[in-house]
């Protein structure tokens, strides 16, 4: 086992551990959702590059959201959340930050629209010039959204939470561990790839898999998932969903970088009070050891359906085998006691 030098000191190094003598840096994923725009280039770019069937375009009922999650034909999903708060106890579109229209500004632009309805309800022409929205903060220097217009009619405002969610390429990953033909396995990047040709389908890595990443397809009955396009790296290229990121929301590179680039990023949010922000996935001390695609979210892990506490499923195989040899030592004992004493 071997150390990277990051933020965070010692982190496993997966690639190594599956045998590679002299592997390169783990390569990752991370996501910054405060910058996400929903545009859906990643889903555009995964499918063509990899040749993902496409999966309907439907919009569910939820929202503008057509995909719902991942799947075996959706290796990346952009989720789309409404959150609705009422007027004047949402500062910005981050809920928290301090840096919005205050309550002084908003009582001032309602009154300028009383005059401006009452006018229009005359036929007159309007008296003052429309009031100026304050702008907002967005988290990316030049970005500004108008200040929400108040309603007297106790409209809720709302508030758009996106998040392109992919596979995380586990550091300790449950799919490996029960896949029985091996046809899922670590590469040299420390990433987890189904190989299509030698699974049968059998479905253990579907149930093995913390998130509910990996799925079936219904024609052949075979495991898909993101192999954080494998053939791209190989060739030393960006895979094509970070590729094609137009905001840099995804980002792609070595592991540890991205940890300390995350870290970074996460005290600036906090900085101008984006106090609900957090990392997702990022620790080597969770429950899956750290994941190789982790997030900056805006909000509770469970909001994006995502496990609040990950935990690969057959971390406890080995204590479990432990108990199941001693009870069936136990066993064996008390079945040779039971036959001597009727002797």
């Amino acid at each position: 086992m071997v150390a990277a030098n990051s933020l965070y000191g010692r982190l496993d190094d997966p690639a190594r551990d599956a045998g590679y003598a002299d592997p390169p840096s783990r390569k990752g994923f991370f996501t910054d959702t405060s910058v996400c725009i929903g545009c859906k280039a990643c889903e555009v770019a995964c499918k063509e590059w990899n040749a993902v069937p496409e999966d309907g375009i439907d919009l569910l009922g939820m929202s503008y959201d057509n995909t719902g999650g991942l799947g075996s034909e959706s290796w990346r999903a952009v989720a789309f959340i409404e959150q609705s708060r009422p007027i004047g106890q949402q500062s910005t579109p981050f809920g928290g930050a301090a840096t919005g229209p205050s309550s002084e500004s908003l009582q001032q632009q309602a009154a300028a629209l009383d005059v401006f309805e009452e006018a229009a309800r005359l036929g007159r022409e309007t008296p003052v010039d429309p009031p100026p929205a304050e702008p907002q903060f967005l988290g990316m220097p030049g970005m500004h959204a108008p200040a929400p217009v108040p309603d007297r009619q106790g409209r809720q405002d709302m508030r758009w939470l996106m998040m392109s969610n992919v596979c995380k390429h586990c550091t300790h990953a449950g799919c490996l561990d029960v896949c029985p033909t091996g046809a899922l396995f670590r590469t040299e990047h420390g990433t987890v790839v189904v190989q299509p040709d030698v699974c049968n389908g059998c479905g253990y890595c579907v149930s093995a898999c913390p998130y509910g990443v990996i799925d079936r397809r219904e024609d052949d009955g075979r495991a898909w998932k993101c192999t954080l396009c494998y053939d791209r790296l190989g060739a030393d290229e960006t895979p094509a969903c970070a590729k094609a990121c137009p905001t840099e929301s995804i980002q792609y590179g070595d592991l540890d970088e991205l940890r300390e680039r995350a870290e970074r990023r996460l005290a600036q949010l906090r900085s101008v009070g984006v106090e609900e922000a957090r990392l997702y996935g990022e620790s080597p001390d969770d429950g899956v050891g750290g994941d190789g695609a982790f997030f900056l979210l805006l909000d509770d892990p469970e909001v994006y359906g995502l496990p609040p506490d990950p935990v690969v499923p057959t971390r406890d195989l080995a204590s479990m085998y432990g108990h199941m040899a001693a009870a069936a030592g136990a066993m064996l004992v008390g079945v040779a006691l039971s036959a001597w004493g009727r002797r």
